[in-house]
């Protein structure tokens, strides 16, 4: 059951085995399973990545680290105005020594989709040497996602991102790639072979990273929420998301004061909008709509570089829509949104 919830994840995704796919707690942890592993054995003085400005810090944190320790360097791509990746600045980044770029499939605050694929055909022509790790935490329930046609290396998710547990994650590497890779941690169930007086031996990919007792119960949960998804069609849920995320930007740009963070049009973005009204704070409007039955989060959304220093702003509200919304739901919060600001509209005008 364990195992057949791995051949599900990987026909999920459009892995071409099996083996290809990595039982992590998360998506946090497979980005450091990819620092300490490929990272440390591959990164040198001198060499650098590349990561955009508009990174989970999962995804930037551990690069940061990783270039501290091997004295190389961090590059960050910028974002135009509407909070979109500025592509020509991101390819000037790129040269014979970037030896992996870090970017997000779809950013969880911007809510930004990058054009993976493109982004990807493009890279390797200009460096046919270099790795590419795609966060797929935010994209892998919004969108139909094939890691073949996306031609990415590294592509890790989160279980509980899809409608499935917590403490279940998924690190999707080319099987060529791993068998490359050392173990991330040591002990049981990763080895083939120990002895006092020989070299252990490693078990074979990708169980050689999957040290000690497995979350038996979180991974097969996982594997229900994908036959959950499955059922109701991944092309479904994405033009639900697009058509409800449509509708909530429509109704919030008449909204006095407010500014929303990322593409304007839903085709551009999965359903996560941040946003912010002139006059109030974040913190409070996320409390003030608490009151009123809405849940939403406030914060820097574990993106802090993004905020100040590219949307200006040390925190955000932010909304996040799925399958379980409806045109109602969006209604309801709008009303929501309107009685709060009018009752700051004295104050503000």
């Amino acid at each position: 059951m364990y195992e057949g919830v791995r051949k599900k994840v990987a026909e999920f995704i459009g892995a071409e085995l099996p083996e290809e796919i990595i039982f992590t707690r998360g998506t946090t942890e497979s980005i450091n399973l990819v620092a300490y592993t490929w990272g440390e054995a591959n990164i040198k003085r001198g060499d650098n990545i590349v990561a955009t400005i508009m990174e989970h810090h999962s995804n930037f944190i551990p690069w940061q680290e990783l270039c501290k320790r091997k004295n190389a360097q961090l590059r960050l791509a910028p974002i135009t105005r509407e909070g979109k990746l500025d592509v020509k600045k991101f390819y000037e980044l790129i040269d014979r020594k970037t030896k992996l770029v870090a970017i997000t499939h779809a950013s969880n605050v911007l809510g930004t989709i990058n054009p993976i694929a493109n982004i990807a055909r493009n890279l390797r022509i200009k460096n046919n040497k270099l790795r590419i790790l795609v966060d797929g935490a935010q994209a892998v329930s919004h969108m139909p996602i094939n890691v073949g046609k996306l031609d990415c290396d590294f592509y890790p998710f989160s279980g509980h991102k899809m409608l499935g547990p917590t403490g279940v994650g998924v690190l999707y590497a080319k099987k060529d790639i791993l068998e490359k890779m050392p173990p991330f941690l040591f002990g049981g169930n990763m080895i083939r072979r120990v002895s006092t007086t020989a070299r252990t031996a490693w078990n074979d990919v990708p169980w050689k990273f999957e040290a000690g007792t497995a979350s038996i119960a979180q991974v097969i949960g996982l594997g229900a929420a994908i036959n959950y998804l499955q059922k109701i069609g991944m092309r479904r849920i994405a033009e639900h998301d697009h058509s409800i995320t449509s509708y909530v930007l429509n109704k919030m740009k008449d909204i006095r004061g407010i500014e929303i963070y990322g593409p304007r049009t839903a085709q551009d973005r999965v359903g996560v909008i941040a946003f912010n009204i002139k006059g109030i704070h974040p913190h409070d409007l996320a409390t003030l709509l608490d009151k009123e039955g809405i849940a939403v989060r406030a914060g820097h959304h574990c993106a802090m570089p993004l905020h100040r220093e590219a949307l200006g702003t040390e925190a955000s509200v932010r909304i996040s829509l799925y399958i379980y919304n409806s045109e109602e739901d969006v209604d309801i919060f709008i009303k929501a949104l309107e009685k709060i600001c009018a009752a700051f509209t004295e104050k503000l005008y």
